[in-house]
């Protein structure tokens, strides 16, 4: 269902976070090497670095021809990838920026980080719409659902805060992981949402009434992403348990698990980050080992 295609190296340090270009055959990665690295898929090859950061990038997220970085520092930068220059460089957050998302209907985009705040930016003029207080701690996730009427952000002390998208008012809490939050993802239909933790376990909320449908021991060490297939009815999950594992996205059926010890090929530490591709056709895996991984679907 997955092989292993290509591995890639050239970072000299652990890698967190990783997005697609405008272009199918084009990604970018960022860690803890102070500068932002694109990629070609058909060349399978480093192309440059793309620009320089001033401190460890967590999280990178673009939008049509926007690039949004999230630092260590706080700072949030905005890069044109048609102009192929930075364009807006905001101190967003007072501690380190762990998400950005861009909200396409209302465009606005989102950050969060470990000061425990969610910020608000239009991409008009760049400026603060609103700010506001999640948790008394850190902010580590969020996802918004399809239908963009509701954004989850997944909190350090356990817990999932739910809100309306339209004016950011509070929805509701869920609760049920033993440890924090550390990914989300809605089903691209809106059937669930979906959240990894600390403890490991993925769980399944059905909506509209979030109900707590499933727990599933999905890892034996923290969930740091899920990725749903673009096209098929699949997801992905990766781990700090050094594996990735492929569920299916109606009955959560796990289908494969790619790791050192059962493929014979893996990452050697810490996967941070996976992304599959425009099509679907491969899925891209990166972490603390400083490689990152192209798989393909078979």
């Amino acid at each position: 269902m997955l092989r292993i295609e290509k591995t890639l190296s050239g970072h000299q340090n652990p890698i967190y976070a990783l997005t697609d270009g405008q272009e199918t055959s084009v990604f970018y990665s960022a860690g803890n090497d102070k500068g932002i690295v694109e990629w070609s898929l058909e060349k399978m090859a480093f192309v440059k670095v793309k620009l320089p950061v001033t401190s460890s990038v967590y999280s990178l997220h673009r939008y049509q021809n926007l690039l949004f970085i999230g630092e260590r520092s706080g700072l949030l930068s905005i890069y044109d990838l048609d102009a192929e220059k930075l364009i807006e460089q905001i101190s967003a957050h007072t501690r380190p920026i762990f998400d950005v998302k861009f909200v396409a209907s209302k465009n606005e985009l989102i950050s969060t980080g470990e000061d425990g705040t969610v910020a608000v930016w239009s991409l008009q003029d760049f400026s603060l719409l609103y700010r506001f207080e999640v948790s008394a701690d850190t902010v580590r996730c969020m996802a918004i659902c399809p239908q963009e009427n509701e954004i989850a952000f997944g909190c350090k002390d356990n817990l999932i805060q739910l809100y309306q998208l339209n004016d950011y008012t509070f929805k509701q809490t869920l609760a049920g992981h033993q440890f924090g939050v550390t990914a989300l993802a809605y089903h691209p239909l809106g059937h669930n949402l979906i959240s990894g933790s600390r403890d490991a376990q993925l769980k399944i909320w059905d909506l509209p009434d979030h109900a707590l449908r499933q727990t599933i021991p999905a890892h034996l060490f923290t969930v740091y992403q899920i990725a749903f297939h673009p096209t098929l009815p699949y997801f992905a999950t990766c781990s700090q348990d050094k594996s990735i594992k492929l569920w299916d996205a109606e009955n959560f059926k796990l289908y494969k698990i790619l790791s050192l010890e059962k493929a014979g090929i893996g990452h050697r530490h810490s996967i941070n980050k996976i992304l599959w591709n425009h099509d679907g056709s491969k899925l891209i895996s990166t972490g603390d080992d400083r490689q990152i991984m192209v798989w393909e679907m078979e």
